[in-house]
């Protein structure tokens, strides 16, 4: 059985990441790449796929965890009745080869611990040839080669590494295990000790950045600490979460690979990293965005990989049991070819607030913004997937035109704050029409309320968007009737669903947990609506929430009080992040800017 999804944390360099559990294991490792093939996949099932488990030999009788300071350095401390010992995990920034170290410390008396390596390569589906090393092993199979450094003796044992060794008070043992393409020469050494320094000296650089200074800083600075962890550097891309098919509900189907760069998170991530002082990483996000949708309109995608990779072929791992038997187990994402009209009004609203606040503006996206508002222009009357990525008929979601109205809400603004060139009458015209619609055929007088889709009965908490980007004020009864109506029928235990998932209403059967993001969005309603206690009292919820070590997944599911979902999950992140400058005295926040009319 594995470790629980909320009882692991993460480590990361900017190029991959692993995930780390209590109980000294990772289970989740990920080389070079996050969407390559991992080589432990435990996480997914059972440990015979992969694991790297450093332990106490005897029975701990506690353990506990903390990131040590502002960094992503990873101490994890155990008591034992005849000693203490504290495992340091952390993965060098250094920008070439990956690595992942692990320095065992005897903190009292002397422990006896236990090493067991289990490498799989290819989402656990390869065994590598290993050989002994001067001071270590490696492990090679096709193109990847995996090599631990340590002065601790290793043998094999059924196709596993194992080892004992002892630790005692003040004595510092390492673990370097390196990952490099097999047909390349090995790389440096690293030198665990002073890896350690230059780490914690790169993090703490880093977080002394933020500029944040409201209240809930610790929350909003290890939120930023974790995405900048699911940042690859190279180009800035930022994924939704470094694992795959961690399931939305425990033992269902809803499983599905979130490695990927989405376009709907633009907007968000621009707001969360420009208004805490991170803007080499919003203009690194932004500069990916413009080189992952450029081409034809018609081909825009709703997620990239995290180069701008468009074909993200879905496909099944029939060898992985599941994370408690949830499966199929997914790598790839077949929504990727699905048409949705939201992401338009995400791109070029992402464009138009990195001009606000302070971008500088490109040529190419001045024309790339033209392009796809010519192609949205024919194409806005369309029924969609939308935002949730529904896998069943396409329909005429509220939420999609709303933010087909955004986009052309932006390109009216963008021309008359920026002087930026086009048929700004028109725009208005389409702006108009669009806002004419959607309050005709989205809004059920009988309910009070906006509907998930035209002519539908069902509430979406995408509708708490409605506020926010500004297509009416919160003062509009029709805003707080829904936002009443959501409070009323998809809360549970005062958390937001998605939507009702009754059996087949989205192609798949019912059920799965509460969508965080969604909790966070309705925090932003109640603030703009001016319900301030009843916000905070929820933030405040939410931040309970979050693991031990300031982590949380996509979802929460309150009926066996477990995180759910792909983890840690950005979209969980970012909207803390977004929420909390919303609600910081003295701070101008996301909502107040992305409503202004």
């Amino acid at each position: 059985m594995p470790s629980r999804i909320e009882d692991y944390a993460l480590i990361g360099d900017c190029l991959s990441c692993a995930l780390v559990g209590r109980d000294g294991s990772i289970d989740w490792l990920c080389w070079p790449r996050f969407d390559s093939g991992a080589c432990f996949a435990a996480v997914l099932g059972e440990p015979k796929h992969g694991r790297w488990q450093i332990a106490p030999a005897s029975e701990v009788r506690s353990a506990r965890r903390r990131y040590r300071g502002d960094t992503l350095i990873l101490e994890t401390d155990f008591e034992l009745v005849d000693g203490a010992v504290t495992i340091i995990d952390f993965m060098p920034p250094r920008g070439e080869a990956p690595d992942v170290v692990r320095i065992v410390e005897g903190r009292r008396g002397t422990v006896f611990m236990r090493v067991e390596l289990i490498i799989r390569f290819d989402y656990g589906s390869i065994v590598p040839w290993v050989q002994r090393t001067e001071h270590g092993i490696s492990a090679i199979a096709g193109p990847d080669m995996l090599r631990l450094v340590t002065p601790v003796e290793l043998r094999g044992k059924d196709l596993t590494t194992v080892a004992e060794f002892t630790v005692a008070e003040g004595e510092r043992i390492p673990f370097v295990l390196t990952w490099y393409p097999s047909h390349h020469s090995e790389p440096e050494d690293v030198q665990a000790e002073l890896a350690l320094e230059d780490t914690e000296s790169w993090w703490c650089e880093w977080s002394a950045r933020c500029t944040y200074k409201g209240p809930w800083r610790e929350a909003v600075l290890r939120s930023l600490i974790t995405l900048k962890a699911m940042t690859y550097a190279p180009t800035g891309g930022i994924v939704a979460a470094p694992t795959t098919s961690l399931p939305e509900q425990l033992g269902g189907v809803r499983n599905w690979d979130y490695r990927y760069c989405w376009l709907r998170d633009a907007t968000f991530t621009l707001f969360a990293l420009l208004l805490t002082g991170y803007t080499e990483e919003a203009r690194a996000w932004r500069e990916w965005l413009l080189r992952a949708v450029a081409g034809s309109p018609a081909e825009l995608q709703i997620m990239y990989g995290i180069a701008g990779e468009r074909r993200l072929t879905e496909m099944e791992l029939s060898w992985l049991p599941g994370y408690e038997g949830s499966r199929p187990v997914r790598i790839g994402n077949a929504a990727s070819q699905q048409f949705q009209l939201d992401v338009f009004g995400e791109v070029l609203a992402a464009f138009y607030y990195g001009r606000r606040m302070g971008l500088e503006v490109s040529d190419e996206i001045g024309a790339l913004g033209r392009t796809l508002l010519t192609f949205l222009e024919e194409n806005w009357e369309r029924p969609d997937e939308g935002i949730w990525e529904v896998r069943g008929p396409r329909r005429h979601f509220t939420h999609s035109k709303v933010m087909a109205w955004v986009a052309f809400d932006r390109a009216v603004k963008a021309v008359e704050h920026f002087g930026v060139r086009g048929p700004v009458e028109r725009w208005r015209d389409i702006r108009d029409a669009i806002h004419e619609q959607v309050c005709r055929e989205g809004f059920d007088a009988g309910l009070g309320a906006f509907v998930q889709s035209y002519g539908s009965k069902a509430l979406d908490a995408s509708l708490l968007m409605i506020c926010p980007v500004g297509f009416l004020p919160a003062t509009d009864p029709r805003v707080r009737g829904t936002v009443e109506a959501i409070e009323r029928d998809l809360m549970v235990d005062g958390l937001v669903a998605r939507y009702a998932t009754e059996e087949g209403v989205d192609g798949l059967p019912a059920g799965e947990g509460m969508f965080l993001a969604c909790s966070f969005w309705l925090v932003d309603n109640l603030y703009l609506m001016g319900r301030e206690d009843d916000a905070r009292q929820l933030f405040e919820r939410l931040l309970a929430l979050r693991n031990d070590v300031g982590l949380l997944s996509e979802e929460y599911d309150p009926r066996v009080g477990r995180l759910v979902g792909n983890f840690p999950q950005a979209f969980s992140h970012i909207a803390l992040i977004n929420s909390a400058c919303n609600l910081a005295p003295r701070v101008v926040g996301p909502a107040e800017i992305r409503s202004e009319r």
